[in-house]
């Protein structure tokens, strides 16, 4: 009888245990799950106010220009200045239709430009204002709420991007996608005769290498 209550004793420790753990792993995933979904939310407001404070500058400068353009000018000042004093304050977006994805950078001297809080402009990138220029950034893909680049395995070539820049939309076209081992290196094949944009992001579903957008320049729209 005594053996039998102790292995009755062990089973429900056993199962008790199982239990427990069972239900700390459910509340550890609930709680990871949550706090991506809260972050990325975070992210999707801020890029929200931050763009509808853009877009607010952007249109302050078309409606309020002068026959002589010197107010446009003043204005456009204003705005570059405000940018350099804010060190993570959005100074353009990266708008890409395809994937339904709208997300700001900083500058690239900014502290958060950074992939582990935005997309990143790539040391050495050049402006999208800059004729026959690169402008190159980079982002994270997977899972998490700083994956901003995830959707980019979605396109194809032919499909467009946009980045607005001090008032100006660039339109860009995908003219060539490609990936490349992860060595701590990046070749970067481009057309030097075009101003082009170029997306960086790690391949989906292989951790080894990184997956090239290059894009060239199409349209400017002020």
């Amino acid at each position: 009888m005594k053996k039998d209550i102790n292995y009755k004793n062990k089973k429900n420790d056993s199962f008790f245990q199982t239990a427990f753990l069972g239900a700390l792993i459910t509340l550890i995933g609930g709680f990871l799950l949550s706090y991506n979904y809260i972050q990325k939310q975070k992210i999707v407001a801020y890029d929200y106010m931050s763009n509808a404070f853009y877009d607010g500058k952007t249109v302050g400068i078309k409606t309020t220009t002068k026959n002589d353009g010197s107010e446009k000018n003043k204005i456009q000042t204003q705005t570059e200045q405000t940018s350099q004093q804010t060190d993570n304050s959005y100074i353009g977006y990266l708008n890409i239709p395809k994937i339904n994805l709208t997300k700001g950078f900083v500058d690239m001297n900014s502290a958060d430009n950074t992939v582990e809080k935005n997309i990143m402009i790539v040391e050495g990138s050049d402006y999208p204002d800059k004729d026959k220029g690169n402008f190159i950034i980079a982002g994270h893909s997977g899972t998490g709420w700083k994956a901003f680049f995830n959707d980019l395995r979605k396109l194809t070539e032919g499909d467009t991007a946009k980045v607005t820049y001090k008032g100006t939309i660039y339109t860009y076209k995908i003219v060539n996608i490609y990936t490349q081992p992860k060595t701590g290196k990046l070749a970067i094949y481009r057309n030097y005769e075009k101003t082009t944009l170029t997306l960086i992001t790690c391949t989906n579903n292989d951790s080894t290498t990184q997956t090239i957008y290059i894009a060239e320049l199409i349209n400017k729209e002020e």
